[in-house]
């Protein structure tokens, strides 16, 4: 036992000697960013022994600066502080490796960038973005948990994800690679699916899917005869919705995830192009969270009309995209009680890509599609398949 021990020590300290260093520029330590964090000071012997590298994190950033050490990285004590720090409601700024100085993404770039960095971005906003093009023309590779840079302007979906080269400042030309497995789908290989069979030259007809399990998880109770109300009231006091429900009930993020496959496939669209219909009225709108809750009692008749009708005629109802003929549509629709769709229950998520070669049925990809973890475990893969790509080119 003691020899093993000592060989799996010495296997460990062999490949440290050999390691490639990834540096790594984290935006965001929500949820996500957190959970990746804590994924990469875990899993370092796998990556050493496996793949024979080790992810330095440069800088961290928040909304309020960035925690930075440019030697070899912030080190697994202080990653474990900036963890403590921020699950206790504190700011990057007010740790001491943090400043409010460092508040600008941009700037941090240009201090924390060199050659081979991988950009990070697990926000949920759109600041982020002039960060991430400079990062592209600088040659630094980018992964994306955030799906709001990919449904901005086509032409910022296009400087984002192109394939090539570009040459630094420093006259070295660096690949270009990006990576955003988990904007759709979270850990599940929907964007890698997607990639795939575009790359084979296998003509895709149509993609379908239910994409939010929040939203699954209102279809699946509707199905069993609760009340819309009741469902969505439990959902809030679970944390299964945004902090304002109408976040998910309007059906945006679906809209976002749709237009991301329907740009994959070489569309182009803008979010105004994609057609979205929620499951509240406007005039709901305007209303305060609590009175929204109060106020959709009044929408519960009509959805179980819907569902009674579905079930009459062996159809189910379910918040689904769909991804055909040049148009992205999304809302409540009829299913065949029998068909992928119909079959699906809680809060999985599931996408059927129907193509030439696969036809007559669908390839499906289905499983869990949220959760912090989940999706961290993506955003990391990402980043160890981007450590492999040709720096030059």
């Amino acid at each position: 036992m003691k020899q093993n021990q000592t060989r799996n020590t010495e296997s460990i300290q062999d490949a440290m000697t050999m390691m490639h260093d990834i540096p790594l520029i984290l935006f965001g330590v929500g949820g996500v960013g957190r959970a990746l964090l804590r994924q990469i000071v875990a899993r370092r012997a796998i990556h050493a022994q496996g793949y024979g590298l080790q992810i330095n994190v440069l800088a961290v950033c928040d909304s309020s600066g960035a925690a930075m050490e440019l030697g070899q990285g912030i080190d697994d004590v202080n990653l474990e502080d900036l963890l403590e720090l921020k699950e206790s409601g504190g700011a990057l700024a007010d740790h001491a490796l943090g400043g409010q100085a460092h508040n600008d993404l941009s700037a941090v770039l240009r201090m924390a960038g060199r050659i081979g960095a991988i950009v990070v971005d697990c926000t949920a906003a759109d600041s982020t973005i002039p960060a991430l093009l400079l990062a592209r023309t600088q040659g630094y590779k980018i992964v994306l948990a955030n799906k709001k840079p990919l449904t901005t302007s086509q032409e910022v979906y296009r400087r984002l994800t192109r394939a090539g080269a570009t040459e630094d400042e420093m006259g070295v030309l660096a690949s270009n690679a990006a990576r955003w497995e988990t904007t759709v789908g979270a850990g599940l290989p929907v964007i890698a699916t997607l990639n795939r069979i575009v790359a084979s030259g296998d003509p895709i007809a149509r993609i379908a899917g239910t994409f939010s399990g929040t939203l699954g998880y209102v279809m699946s109770g509707l199905q069993e005869g609760q009340r819309f109300s009741a469902i969505v009231r439990a959902a809030h006091q679970l944390g299964f919705t945004e902090p304002d429900p109408r976040d998910d009930l309007g059906g945006v993020d679906v809209a976002r995830k749709a237009l991301i496959l329907a740009r994959g496939m070489g569309w182009e669209l803008e979010m105004t192009d994609v057609d979205v219909t929620g499951l509240y009225p406007a005039a709901m709108a305007s209303l305060t969270v609590d009175e929204f809750l109060d106020a959709i009692e009044t929408l519960d008749d009509a959805f179980a009309r819907q569902v009674d009708e579905a079930q009459r005629a062996g159809q189910v109802l379910r918040y689904a995209a769909a991804v055909e003929d040049g148009r992205c549509v999304v809302g409540p629709t009829l299913v065949d009680e029998n068909s992928p769709l119909g079959r699906l229950r809680g809060t999985d998520n599931l996408v059927e890509f129907h193509t030439g070669w696969y036809a007559p049925g669908p390839l499906v990809v289905q499983g869990r599609g949220a959760g912090t973890d989940v999706t961290a475990a993506g955003v990391l893969s990402d980043v160890i398949e981007l450590a492999f790509t040709k720096l030059d080119v």
